[in-house]
């Protein structure tokens, strides 16, 4: 299903960012079951990065991402109404490159 990220998806993602950036130091995560894959640990682990998972209800170990969160829903999903899967994929990416452009 296009609306869940399985383990393999994160890893997919990772290892494309990775490859464009380099590795961190660490990742800060929600206890998700994509994050908390062994997969995903044992492949961090593997090439030195480690996990931070953020304690349940504790929005504040995690500000950028609720910062991101409040503003994606202020500025976008409030506001609009989605009619299919695709069209709220194009609104998002849309929304996601004019909030967060690359300098």
């Amino acid at each position: 299903m296009a609306r869940q990220l399985k383990h393999e998806d994160v890893l997919a993602t990772l290892t494309d960012l990775f490859i464009a950036r380099g590795p961190p130091a660490n990742i800060r995560s929600d206890n998700g079951s994509e994050f908390i894959a062994t997969a995903v640990q044992k492949w961090l682990a593997r090439i030195g990065v480690t996990t931070l998972y953020i304690t349940p209800a504790s929005p504040w170990e995690n500000r950028y991402n609720e910062s991101f969160n409040g503003s994606l829903r202020d500025e976008l999903v409030n506001g609009e109404i989605f009619y299919s899967l695709a069209e709220a994929k194009v609104l998002i990416e849309a929304w996601r490159r004019h909030y967060n452009p690359v300098s």
